[in-house]
């Protein structure tokens, strides 16, 4: 497999996660995490401690909400408390565009664009969680409080 390391996408994860707290290290694996169900089994953890990073169209602007893997996000809530009627799932493009990521290796962290970000309350029952790191193959470990804090998000009851 080629050095992941190296990809642009990875380095800028990598970057971020160095300015905030050298210990937390990209690992690269043999299998791919491009799903929460395909991380859950190539680290062999439970699902939910993958953090999913979806990213939503608001009327206006973006939002990255971060769901355990074993939940939904639910619109309805989102909705609910942005206090807006248009809340949808945006399409790969815009994934790619605002993020600079593509589908299946959404980073919490090193976004090309600033974007808001909700985090599930959910992911905090969980001592170790697993977020993608730039590319479906690389992935990094964080625990629910360094994950609020390098993301600066907001903890919501977003999923069910």
């Amino acid at each position: 497999m080629e050095d992941l390391l190296s990809k642009e996408t990875v380095k800028r994860v990598l970057k971020v996660l160095n300015d905030f707290d050298q210990s937390i290290k990209v690992q690269n694996l043999d299998t791919t995490a491009r799903t929460a169900k395909d991380a859950a089994e190539s680290l062999k953890t439970e699902i939910g401690s993958i953090v999913k990073s979806l990213l939503l169209r608001r009327q206006s602007s973006f939002l990255l909400c971060l769901v355990a893997g074993d939940k939904r996000c639910s619109l309805n809530k989102i909705k609910k408390l942005l206090n807006e009627k248009d809340v949808s799932m945006a399409n790969a493009d815009q994934v790619k565009e605002i993020t600079g990521f593509t589908i299946g290796g959404v980073s919490p962290v090193g976004h090309l664009n600033k974007v808001d970000i909700f985090i599930d309350d959910s992911l905090a029952r969980f001592t170790n969680l697993f977020a993608a790191a730039g590319h479906p193959y690389s992935i990094f470990k964080i625990n629910f409080d360094n994950l609020c804090k390098i993301t600066k998000g907001s903890v919501k009851d977003i999923s069910e």
